[in-house]
Formats: structure tokens, sequence, C-alpha cells
């Protein structure tokens, strides 16, 4: 059973920095395709990112220049370093890891950026 974990969220200011984490178990994540999401109060769930297994990588319009995703396949765990945040940034952030057509998502983690 494929088991996803988020953490690092938090309170940030503006401008602030925070890093999330994404530790993954029962499988290994060098196969697969790893992604950050976000979701809003109100709003639908958003693609923030995501890597493939060979390493490259998607950003959205609103977080690019300021979002970094890496990965960690020996500590099978993915990464997303967010710097110069903003109020927008405040959402929930999941993270998803796709094989094939099998996605499976963390519990999340609230980020909020605020003074």
């Amino acid at each position: 059973q494929v088991q996803v974990v988020e953490s690092g969220g938090g309170l940030v200011q503006p401008g602030g920095s925070l890093s999330l984490s994404c530790g993954v178990s029962g499988s290994i994540i060098s196969i697969y395709t790893m992604g950050w999401y976000r979701q809003a109060p109100g709003n639908q769930r958003e693609l923030v990112v995501v890597i493939t297994s060979g390493g490259s990588t998607y950003y959205s319009d609103s977080v690019k220049g300021r979002f970094t995703i890496s990965r960690d396949n020996a500590k099978n765990t993915v990464y997303l370093q967010m710097n110069s945040l903003k109020p927008e940034d405040t959402a929930v952030y999941y993270c998803k890891a796709r094989l094939g057509r099998s996605d499976y998502w963390g519990q999340g983690t609230q980020v909020t950026v605020s003074s």
C-alpha cells in the first residue's frame, strides 16, 4: 500500500520562505511522477508543480521563479522550496504520486501567508 505524507506547512509572513516535504512509503518514487497541488478555500485544487521520473519539471505560472521542486529518490522524498511567498499562496498543499493511471494523495499540509 502506497502512503504519501506531507510535512512542513505553517504560518509565514509575506516575502518569507517555507519548505515542504513529501515522504512516500510502500513503493519507490524513482518511477513515479510526483506533484504538488494546492487548494484554497472556495477554490478547486490546482497544480503547482510536477516532476517526472526523468527529472523534468513543469511549474504553474503563478509560482514559476519562486518555487522549486526537487526529489531525493534515495530518501523516497520530494521537496518543495517556496520563496517570496504571497498571501495568495495560502492554501492546503497536497502531494501526489502518480504511476500510470494510479494516483496516491497525501492528507495535505496547511500553508498560511499572512502578516
